[in-house]
């Protein structure tokens, strides 16, 4: 292992920001990210697969009344998002360090008030079906952990992607739909997320695709 992703590591340890297994607040997380990690009523926010954050610190820059939380299973990954965002003084952003398959056991049911898939990878084969974060297997999840008003927000540059997520929801009597496109940035929408572009959307722009996005939420039971 390299000397730098030794002190980033390090770095993730020490800083109050980062959630991960070993560190004590890890352990108290489940249920309690308003009470113990932010100290704050706000709502919750969460982004799965965060990468380097940009998106997550982003939010955070332009949105004081909610708290924001990146996921990835990449320590040194999260290290960057965390650094920038200790950095910049901003105290309503942490990460989270964990698989995806694993947020029930970071987050209690209903603790969740809005959650973003941005981008994740589309495992085009049919035997990789389950490991979609957009397929049934995760939409379950997603179910039990958000807030019954929650709102998920979905995007994806792949159309295969798109079009099977699209499909699956519309199959499904609990899932909602309230905002559809194929073209994100020609769309009516495409100033709600304030400009705020992940490193891989900037990259798939560049090379011509369009920004499919989604936004869903689950009916009462």
């Amino acid at each position: 292992m390299g000397r730098n992703k030794l002190e980033r590591f390090r770095q993730n340890e020490a800083n109050a920001n980062v959630v991960q297994p070993g560190k004590e607040n890890f352990e108290k997380i489940k249920g309690n990210w308003k009470s113990v990690q932010f100290k704050s009523n706000a709502p919750l926010v969460v982004e799965l697969a965060c990468g380097r954050g940009e998106f997550t610190v982003g939010q955070a820059r332009v949105d004081a009344s909610k708290n924001f939380v990146g996921v990835d299973i990449k320590g040194s990954r999260i290290w960057k998002g965390s650094t920038i965002a200790i950095a910049e003084g901003l105290e309503n952003v942490a990460f989270l360090r964990t698989q995806i398959e694993l947020l029930e056991d970071s987050f209690e049911e209903k603790e969740i008030d809005e959650l973003w898939i941005t981008f994740p990878d589309p495992r085009p084969k049919d035997r990789d079906e389950r490991k979609r974060l957009t397929s049934p297997k995760f939409l379950e999840m997603y179910k039990k952990i958000m807030g019954r008003e929650g709102h998920v927000h979905f995007k994806t540059d792949n159309t295969g992607l798109y079009e099977y997520t699209f499909d699956l929801f519309e199959s499904r009597e609990d899932i909602v739909i309230y905002k559809n496109t194929r073209d994100f940035y020609q769309s009516e929408w495409k100033d709600i997320h304030h400009g705020i572009m992940t490193r891989y959307e900037k990259m798939f722009m560049d090379k011509g695709e369009t920004i499919k996005y989604i936004e869903f939420g689950f009916k009462e039971a």
